[in-house]
Formats: C-alpha cells, structure tokens, sequence
C-alpha cells in the first residue's frame, strides 16, 4: 500500500509543478486544473493512506470531509473545485479576463499548496 501512496504523492507534486510551470508560461487554465488535480491526487493518497480506498470522486471537498479535513483545507478544497470543469469550457474563458484569469491561477496553486501540505502531514512524508 505505502508504494500506491507514494505513487499519488508524486502524481500530486507532478501536476503541482504543471501548474506553476503554465502559470509562468500564461496558460492560466491549465494551471487551474494542474492545481486541482493536483489536490485531488493528494486527497487520494491519504485516503489510501488510511485505509479507506480509492475514492473515484472528482469533489475535493466531498473527500476532504471523508478525511475529516480541518475547515482550512475544506475551504481550500471548495476552492479548487470549479476549476476542474470551468476551465474545459472556452465560452467560460470567453467571459473573463486575463488578468482574472492569472489571479484565479495564483489562488488555486496556493490552495493546492496547502492542500498538498495537510495531505503530506497526514502521511508523515
């Protein structure tokens, strides 16, 4: 089980470093999923981590609560989740603005940042 962990870790600070990467190259959606899949990979780990199984839910929050998750991170979790289908859709990009874009880009890689960090405080990595 510790190496299927490890394996989601990874895939977890993988897509963390996807999406600071397309944030300095102004690829702001992809930076937005890149963050919250990368959240999501890491909720995955502790889940396995404890014993509860693989989850096959893309609501952060949902396995956020499983986890009983301190509110900070369910906030961040409520956070990241729109970003998982908004930025698959060009008529939502349509509708905003770069520099929106950017900002919301900046906040879900905090949040995944801090997300990531609680998941790895409950594995002890």
């Amino acid at each position: 089980m510790k190496e299927e962990v490890n394996k989601w870790i990874g895939k977890a600070k993988s897509d963390l470093k996807h999406a600071k990467s397309s944030l300095r190259n102004g690829e702001f959606d992809w930076a937005q999923v890149a963050s919250q899949q990368a959240a999501e990979k890491a909720l995955k780990a502790v889940c396995l981590h404890k014993g509860i199984g693989l989850i096959k839910v893309h609501d952060l929050t949902i396995l956020g609560r499983k986890l009983n998750a301190p509110n900070d991170v369910l906030e961040n979790c409520g956070l990241l989740n729109p970003f998982y289908t908004a930025s698959r859709y060009p008529d939502v990009q349509e509708r905003t603005n770069k520099k929106l874009e950017e900002i919301a880009a900046k906040d879900a890689i905090k949040a995944a940042e801090k997300v990531i960090r609680w998941c790895k405080e409950q594995i002890k990595i």
